[in-house]
């Protein structure tokens, strides 16, 4: 497995370096102090997986990873911090790492996070997975209050997925076994409630608001 390494730490850099050249399973392939121009050094250095310092300067670690998956959605990224910052991990994992792990943890841990990922799996210390998902259902309840505010039925719910699916209304009247007037009825309380005119609207409303 092919590894580059991004880290504005020289001390870092060398004791990773050592550690992963020192494997007969793990390449270090580069090795770099900015990330500045990370897509194009990644383009030459072809890794498999990415071990990414959350505290880079000029261009930080969670903008490198937005760069990195944009143009390599493929690539696994591992992000690596002094700090367990749960706002800063939420971040990285929106960004698109696979990993995430504590700086004090790595010279002991790399290798089993290499190792997971390999298998599938996306490692992180248990502090940090636990802050993941509990942002995660934070996430999740605030969309549910949001949409909860347009006192929509069960049913309207329903309804209002099928259209932001791009469903016609003949196709919601089968997927849903009501009659064609049944379904007029409810997108016309649907329309009512969110205070938009038309299906356009409505999904526009959906997309920026995050209601679904």
């Amino acid at each position: 497995m092919k590894i580059a390494l991004f880290d504005d730490s020289l001390d870092v850099r060398t004791g990773l370096a050592m550690l992963l050249n020192a494997s007969n399973k793990y390449k270090l392939v580069g090795s770099f102090a900015t990330a500045i121009d990370c897509v194009n050094e990644i383009k030459y250095c072809k890794p498999d997986v990415v071990l990414m310092d959350i505290e880079m300067p000029d261009v930080s670690g969670i903008e490198a990873v937005k760069l990195l998956k944009a143009a390599y959605p493929e690539i696994q990224i591992i992000m690596q911090t002094v700090f367990d910052d749960d706002d800063r991990v939420f971040q990285s994992i929106c960004a698109g790492a696979t990993g995430y792990l504590l700086k004090g943890h790595m010279a002991e841990k790399i290798f089993d996070a290499l190792n997971e990922l390999e298998e599938g799996g996306c490692p992180m210390t248990p502090s940090i997975a636990l802050k993941v998902i509990t942002k995660m259902k934070d996430l999740e309840s605030a969309k549910t209050k949001k949409i909860d505010e347009y006192n929509l039925s069960i049913r309207e719910k329903e309804v209002l997925t099928l259209i932001a699916k791009g469903k016609s209304h003949k196709q919601i009247c089968d997927e849903l076994f009501v009659s064609y007037d049944t379904v007029r009825s409810h997108i016309k309380k649907i329309y009512s409630k969110l205070h938009v005119g038309n299906k356009v609207e409505a999904v526009s409303k959906i997309i920026k608001e995050n209601l679904l």
